[in-house]
């Protein structure tokens, strides 16, 4: 969705789409929450003790809620760059269960370097391209026994729907993932050692063509890949389109699969690309007061010394503003 400063049309739309299902996203999003369950059962067994943690893509904030659950002692943050999502996440941030909200840019996080015990990112890193950026940024706010904890797809996802509409048109309808080894080679450039790469095919099934899609919608999934359709699809591009995924029924339902790739890395290196990073503490030595012209972070609730030491005042967006 853009390099490093140079956030395109891709990005923005992205995050409308987000915004735009933020509130029928929990009722529709029930592999992510399964996902989400199993990444959280991940990091259990990894026996971490943070005291920072990050839900790095926290959308709606029921990760966030989990993770603060489990680490009643650690300081949580929220980041999304959807700021619709972030304000339902608030509303799951209680005063026996508060974490801190902000929204923010995945390639240029508001964080102090070396300030983050953990990151944890469910289901998000396919967004960001180029990953390399994104790994770039991870590397920079971990600790330096950090450990990332994360999901995201494959390239199998939905090849049911990309195969369906490469016999509709020539136009890029479904986005194109990674495989676990780019990933693994990503990880390495930024610095980051892979603990652990799994991947999991996870079958929904559907009773018709419609269903398929209205749930990409609901969740805020859309093509982000420059070979998408400029315009509206025709009747006829849909109907060849939902005859083509039809081959795919068995068992009186349509199948749409995802690749879930499960992974954990710690920070073993400097990062090469670390002069790239250091935006963040840059932006934060040079800090302005709020009405001054700097862009201010506003996360839910007050902060905690320590916490305000996390959360840096540079963003992207403002939550409950």
């Amino acid at each position: 969705m853009g390099g490093r400063g140079t956030r395109g049309p891709e990005y923005t739309a992205a995050r409308s789409a987000f915004d735009r299902a933020s509130a029928t996203y929990d009722a529709a999003a029930t592999l992510q929450a399964d996902v989400r369950s199993a990444l959280i059962e991940r990091l259990d067994r990894a026996g971490a003790h943070p005291e920072t943690v990050l839900d790095l893509g926290a959308g709606t904030g029921q990760g966030a809620y989990e993770l603060k659950s489990r680490y009643p002692q650690a300081s949580v943050v929220a980041v999304d760059f959807a700021p619709r999502m972030l304000l339902e996440a608030q509303r799951r941030s209680t005063a026996l269960n508060p974490f801190h909200s902000v929204c923010a840019d995945a390639l240029r996080l508001p964080l102090r370097s070396a300030s983050v015990d953990v990151v944890f990112s469910s289901l998000m890193l396919q967004w960001c391209a180029p990953l390399d950026d994104a790994f770039s940024e991870i590397h920079r706010v971990l600790s330096p026994q950090g450990r990332l904890h994360f999901s995201t797809l494959g390239p199998e996802t939905l090849h049911e729907l990309r195969t369906a509409w490469a016999a509709a048109d020539a136009f890029d309808h479904v986005n194109h993932f990674l495989c676990a080894a780019e990933i693994q080679l990503a990880l390495q450039r930024a610095g980051l050692e892979t603990v652990e790469l799994q991947t999991e095919r996870i079958e929904l099934v559907f009773a018709d063509v419609l269903s398929v899609m209205r749930s990409l919608k609901a969740i805020g999934a859309q093509t982000v890949t420059r070979g998408r359709s400029p315009g509206l699809m025709g009747k006829a591009r849909l109907r060849s389109m939902t005859e083509a995924y039809e081959s795919f029924r068995k068992g009186g339902g349509l199948p749409m699969t995802y690749e879930v790739i499960f992974g954990a890395a710690r920070r073993a290196s400097a990062n090469p690309r670390a002069q790239d990073c250091k935006h963040a503490d840059d932006a934060l030595a040079a800090q302005k007061t709020p009405g001054s012209g700097a862009p201010q972070a506003q996360p839910e609730g007050g902060l905690t010394p320590s916490s305000a030491a996390i959360v840096g005042a540079i963003c992207a967006g403002v939550t409950g503003s």
